[in-house]
């Protein structure tokens, strides 16, 4: 081994040992019981991004040949033999942590997560008029023979595969896969006594009543399954004169993208197996036999659900300056004020935003999304900013992963409004979290800023750890409005004067 690769470690084997890291928070016996199981779903979610990300990226740079080494001096091929070893290890660790550990700590609580065989009768009959009238009429199972393909599976989705045969005729044996519908709750709570708290699974239920789909037809064997499929976008942007469309075209396309990870149950038989893997296309290395329930995302659902305060971390409730709030510009014009979150409250961003969306004096609001919450409080009062009269200008990042849908959305809804929206710039991601609001008052214009290392998302705001600045310095908010200038037009200012400083002294904080 060359001193060159001592001195490097991959940056993906990095990541991975960052979610081990995850990990172990699940396994911290110091940490309170529902926190443990969320973090355990934290690491399940990790691993799935990295897969539809990182490692569908290296999948595409072997298709096509590529072998440059790494600063690591890795090849492609190379580093996903290491990432498998790794990845097939920490998932064998997770299903221990549940398994072994987590599921008797719940049941000691009375929080169990039940089989169909272990229901009482009153949960039964629950769980029976459940199926027959909510989730029955709106299954579909889909047979595959030679006049019907395997069907498209949707990506991270739960699926039921299942080998039938006709009644009296049990040699010959029909494949059938059935998608777990994601219009319902997967954790299904179940009526209990009072202090208890009783689970069940979807999938489980379906599995239970499964010859309901085919009659005439006897069930051979049934087993779980979910695919992972290549989730990192080709948008041509070089060649493409309207990104907004590229990008919704590609959001179509990634859908029926290769499938780079199976995840099946591991008592699926081998002939089963066999036919998944067949129709899929899926290597052996990529084939993860899972020994219990498939994508414990569900985790996070589930400990909301028992919502027990004494297995969770204390409240905490973040810090928020009286006199900010009361007279912010008045208060921002006097000192510079910096944050920490979540120690200290989010609420002054969006107070910002909603007090320049109706203050008089307030002449215009330029503003940069990268990700913002489900029902986001900005997007809001930035439309009521342009409402108003405002000069409404948001730049929102139609290519942040995985809020690709959500940004255009949101993108559209501005418009509506009366807001200049930017759909991102060609070649560039734009990630800087910047806002910029422009002010008339007695002494001329003032210029107002926030700027901040984190998401303009009042929900994760709330628990990732990031800093932030209000200040209406002016040189820095001359700065701001360069920044802006070169993201909706053409200009290109030669130098900064504050702002390169003071953003990498706000990166070095928050690192």
């Amino acid at each position: 081994m060359s001193e060159e690769q001592v001195n490097f470690i991959n940056r993906e084997l990095s990541w991975l040992a960052f979610n081990d890291r995850v990990l172990e928070e699940a396994r911290d016996k110091n940490n309170p019981l529902l926190e443990r199981i969320k973090f355990l779903a934290i690491t399940a979610s990790n691993l799935d991004e990295f897969f539809m990300v990182r490692v569908a990226s290296l999948k595409k740079m072997v298709s096509v040949g590529f072998t440059d080494r790494d600063a690591a001096r890795l090849t492609p091929k190379e580093q996903l033999a290491e990432i498998a070893e790794v990845t097939h290890k920490m998932v064998d660790k997770s299903y221990r942590t549940w398994n072994r550990t987590l599921v008797k700590r719940l049941q000691e609580k009375q929080i169990r997560l039940l089989k169909m065989d272990q229901l009482s009768s009153r949960a039964q009959t629950f769980v029976h008029h459940f199926f027959e009238q909510e989730v029955y009429p709106v299954v579909t199972p889909m047979a595959v023979d030679s006049s019907r393909p395997f069907p498209l599976i949707v990506n991270t989705s739960i699926n039921i595969a299942a080998f039938i045969h006709k009644e009296g005729n049990p040699k010959k044996k029909e494949f059938a896969t059935i998608q777990v519908p994601t219009i319902f709750k997967r954790v299904v709570k179940l009526p209990s006594l009072e202090g208890e708290h009783d689970f069940i699974l979807l999938e489980e239920i379906l599995i239970h009543y499964l010859n309901r789909f085919f009659v005439g037809y006897e069930i051979k064997e049934a087993a779980c399954y979910r695919v992972m499929r290549n989730m990192d976008m080709d948008v041509a942007e070089k060649d493409t004169s309207d990104l907004l469309k590229e990008i919704e075209e590609q959001l179509k396309k990634r859908e029926r993208s290769n499938v780079i990870r199976l995840e099946v149950d591991a008592n699926i038989s081998k002939h089963l197996n066999k036919r998944l893997v067949k129709a899929l296309k899926v290597s052996e290395e990529d084939i993860y036999p899972i020994k219990g329930p498939i994508d414990l995302t569900f985790l996070t659902k589930m400990a909301s659900a028992v919502n027990d305060e004494t297995l969770l971390y204390e409240p905490f409730k973040p810090y928020v300056e009286a006199d900010l709030m009361q007279d912010l510009f008045a208060k921002i014009k006097e000192k510079d004020y910096f944050f920490h979150h979540p120690y200290d409250s989010f609420d002054p961003v969006i107070e910002f935003i909603r007090r320049a969306s109706t203050d008089e004096a307030v002449l215009a609001i330029k503003m940069t999304l990268y990700r913002v919450s489900g029902d986001s409080p900005i997007i809001k009062y930035l439309g009521e900013a342009a409402e108003n009269g405002k000069q409404v200008t948001v730049l929102v990042e139609v290519k942040a992963r995985f809020d690709e849908e959500n940004n255009i959305h949101w993108a559209q809804e501005l418009e509506k409004a009366g807001c200049h929206v930017i759909y991102g710039l060609v070649g560039l991601k734009t990630h800087c979290k910047l806002t910029l609001v422009v002010r008339r008052e007695e002494d001329g214009i003032r210029r107002y800023m926030h700027m901040g290392t984190g998401n303009y998302n009042d929900i994760t705001a709330k628990f990732y750890t990031d800093m932030g600045i209000l200040t209406a310095n002016a040189e820095m908010g001359i700065d701001a409005t360069n920044i802006f200038n070169m993201l909706s037009g053409y200009s290109e200012p030669p130098f900064f004067y504050e702002l390169v400083n003071c953003a990498a002294l706000v990166t070095r904080h928050a690192s």
